[in-house]
């Protein structure tokens, strides 16, 4: 059945070619594409339907109803995909869920310098001012500057 179906579709094609192909085109020169025959109308004369034009929707009609029965009564009845690989599986790491808290960080906190750290022993007490010795002008040899 699948085989004379197809020799139909095939038989419809060749002869949708020729009856296309057998019609005479509007205009007849290049003059039409570009405004000169003006004794036509917008879209060409418009002529009664002939032969051609009846037999050419008819075989366009059983064009496209023999594809769609094609696509319908292939054999098999399986994609046409069917013997293809997919993709091959990759593990994806799941993220996690939303309602948990962000992690803590590893690892030993920072150390910290220890003249940045109170020591027990200075407690209470203001931290000692730091000052920086003056030069002695006698010494520089600048005279005081």
């Amino acid at each position: 059945m699948y085989y004379l179906v197809v020799g139909l579709y095939v038989l419809i094609c060749f002869l949708l070619l020729v009856v296309v192909l057998l019609q005479q085109g509007k205009g007849g020169d290049i003059a039409a594409a570009f405004g000169g025959s003006s004794s036509q109308t917008a879209f060409g004369a418009r002529a009664g339907a002939t032969f051609l034009t009846r037999a050419t929707a008819v075989l366009a009609t059983l064009f496209m109803v023999g594809a769609f029965a094609l696509g319908i009564i292939k054999p098999g009845g399986s994609s046409v995909v069917s013997g293809v690989q997919g993709p091959a599986d990759t593990p994806v790491a799941s993220p996690p869920p939303l309602n948990m808290p962000p992690p803590t960080p590893t690892g030993t906190p920072p150390a910290t310098s220890p003249a940045a750290t109170p020591s027990a022993t200075d407690k209470g007490k203001a931290p000692a001012a730091t000052t920086t010795p003056k030069a002695d002008p006698k010494k520089t040899g600048r005279g005081g500057v």
